[in-house]
């Protein structure tokens, strides 16, 4: 079991299987991002190595992220692989839904159990002015395509992002009266080189709230705000679905929080919102035993942080988005 020195027990990880992503989404990367080569990169043994070694400490929980993970090559013979590995109860993946028209029923058939897709506006033209070059029609029919492969529940990410796409929450929301999806709206998070942009644009959950409010009447807390994950659920009335709000900017979730996140290039980061990292990729291809690289992850959950510093004015800015996977 692998514990934080304030007792929590970490059992979940988000596993980046590209910084590559085939959008340019403006809260999340420039449009002229420059990606690492391929050699620096985890390789596919090296994924499915430290997946047997995370699920030897616990690790039940496993979310592939990216860049954007479904443009990774052999990405259903990862999840295949993921799956069967003994002990991983739990295989989710958040993805853009560009190529779920095509994917959802080989990674479900592979062992996939569920998907986030993130949808910002149910608008095309603020679709494409957000991902910079993103086709609505193309993410909407990826949505379906996982419904009918049976990767649900559904859950929808929207990122608020102001001057852009505060309006559309209206409108997202409006899907949970008719489908039994979870849309959750996500507070910007400052990251990266876009910080200053990333901050001056938040729009707190609270706002959302109140602007849900005014459209629907009351939005009525569910599980009594107990925690889905990261997301605060409520639901409008009448609704078949739920609307989960991440607040991780104003409201704080880090004393729940269980996760620790293995970037692409084979750095085990423990905050999302931290800069510490610790190197897993270079030990381990220069040949460190299994009880070795056992000990150094141990030793690294150990180290997690209670969680950010943003409320003290502490921003990451070793990495954008894409690097991490969110």
């Amino acid at each position: 079991m692998a514990l934080d020195r304030f007792g929590r027990r970490i059992h979940y990880l988000r596993i980046s299987l590209t910084d590559h992503c085939n959008l340019r989404c403006v809260y999340c990367m420039p449009e002229d991002m420059t990606f690492r080569p391929p050699a620096e990169m985890l390789q596919d043994e090296e994924i499915i190595f430290l997946v047997r070694l995370f699920a030897s400490l616990g690790f039940d929980k496993i979310r592939l992220t990216g860049g954007e993970p479904t443009v990774r090559a052999h990405v259903v013979d990862l999840v295949r692989e993921i799956a069967a590995t003994p002990g991983i109860k739990s295989l989710t993946m958040t993805t853009n839904g560009v190529l779920l028209g095509k994917l959802a029923r080989p990674l479900k058939a592979a062992g996939l159990q569920r998907v986030n897709i993130s949808l910002d506006t149910l608008d095309p033209v603020r679709f494409h002015q957000i991902t910079r070059w993103g086709n609505l029609r193309q993410v909407w029919e990826g949505i379906l395509a996982a419904e009918e492969a049976g990767l649900t529940p559904i859950k929808i990410n929207a990122v608020v992002v102001r001057g852009y796409n505060e309006a559309d929450i209206v409108d997202l929301a409006r899907l949970t009266l008719e489908h039994d999806w979870q849309v959750r709206f996500i507070e910007m998070m400052p990251l990266g080189g876009i910080s200053d942009f990333q901050r001056s644009q938040v729009v707190s959950t609270a706002e959302m709230l109140a602007r849900l409010e005014a459209a629907f009447g009351t939005v009525e807390p569910v599980n009594e705000g107990e925690l889905d994950g990261e997301a605060r659920l409520y639901r409008l009335p009448g609704a078949l679905g739920t609307l989960g709000f991440i607040a991780s900017v104003t409201l704080p979730f880090c004393a729940a929080c269980t996760r620790a996140r293995l970037t692409a290039d084979g750095r085990l980061r423990l905050c999302l919102l931290r800069d510490k990292e610790v190197d897993l990729l270079t030990p381990l291809r220069n040949g460190a035993t299994w009880e070795e690289m056992r000990q150094l992850i141990v030793e690294s959950i150990w180290e997690k942080p209670w969680g950010h510093g943003l409320a003290e004015g502490e921003i990451a800015t070793n990495r954008v988005m894409s690097e991490i996977g969110g």
